[in-house]
This record gives C-alpha cells, structure tokens and sequence, in this order.
C-alpha cells in the first residue's frame, strides 16, 4: 500500500515533535541517551519511512526507570505490562526467549506517538556524535555505529539500511 504524500507528511511531522518533546524531556530529566533508527538516519541523510522514535540508553536500572517516569509525564506508556525493574532484572531472558529487542512506549490517544528504547545495545557502547536540531543538542548514533547495529539486527528493512548506509558513507569518502 503507497501512503498518499499528505498522510505521509502528517506523519513524519507527528514524528519529529515527538523527537523534541521526548529529547527536551530527557534533557530535562539530565538522561543521557542516543537517537538511533530511522531518525537517526534522516538526520544523517539517509531517509527512509518510519514512525516510532528509537533510543538507546545506558544499561543501568537508574536510567531506565528515568526514562519510564520521564515518557510517562509526556503521555507515552509502556505497551507491555512491564516495567523499569521488569526490563533491566530480566532483559536477557525477554532478549533471548521472548525475542524483546525494544521496550516501546505509546501514547494510546494517538497510537503513532511511539518511542522504543532498544534493549539490547548498551549506550556506553554505541558511538554518537551531537547535531543540531531545531535548536537542540542531539545525541545521535555515528553512521558507523547505525551500520553495525543494522547488520546484527538482520531484518529485511535494516539490511536495506544497511545498502542506504554504506552508500551514504561511500558519499563521504
């Protein structure tokens, strides 16, 4: 199904003010985090379609149940019954016999306000660079980190990010 262009742009507009009301809150909050996905790739260059709004935190249970009361105050709860604790005390076992790979918020007034947290990278670990956004300070995810995740997540879309990645890269070369 082709989404008509109007539909579409009223999306990806939804999309971005979520990204500034959920970065401005993290800021807020003193919550250090990493844009990851799609956005993280539009702001790179490299634009795909895409609706949730992709963070990595550091795997630490004070940050995760940051994050939970800070989304939680913009209107976005957690899809599953699950909760920081929930997530941090038994993140390997959702990971490997659940298949969680994301802990996703949604705002249930307006199901296409949605953040994921991925749960399986640590932020310590990933690579970020700041870029300025609308007046903001982001962190987000190098396309180098962005490339190597996509790989080991494997799905169809992230190998076609994968193409759109190294293509991008090769740009900079």
């Amino acid at each position: 199904m082709v989404m008509p262009l109007q539909l579409y742009i009223h999306v990806y507009t939804i999309g971005y003010m979520l990204l500034y009301d959920v970065v401005d809150a993290f800021d807020k909050a003193k919550l250090k985090y990493v844009l990851i996905g799609g956005y993280a790739l539009a702001l790179h260059g490299v634009v795909r379609a895409t609706i949730d709004v992709d963070f990595v935190l550091q795997l630490r249970m004070a940050d995760y149940m940051l994050a939970e009361k800070t989304l939680k105050e913009i209107g976005l709860t957690s899809r599953l019954p699950i909760s920081a604790t929930d997530v941090i005390t038994m993140r390997k076992e959702y990971i490997k016999n659940r298949n969680l790979k994301a802990w996703s918020f949604v705002d249930n007034s307006a199901p296409s306000r949605q953040v994921d947290i991925l749960i399986t990278h640590d932020m310590a670990k990933v690579s970020s660079q700041k870029m300025s956004v609308a007046g903001r300070r982001i962190a987000v995810a190098t396309l180098e980190a962005l490339l190597k995740m996509k790989i080991q997540a494997g799905r169809p879309q992230d190998l076609i990010d994968v193409q759109s990645i190294r293509a991008k890269l090769d740009e900079k070369k």
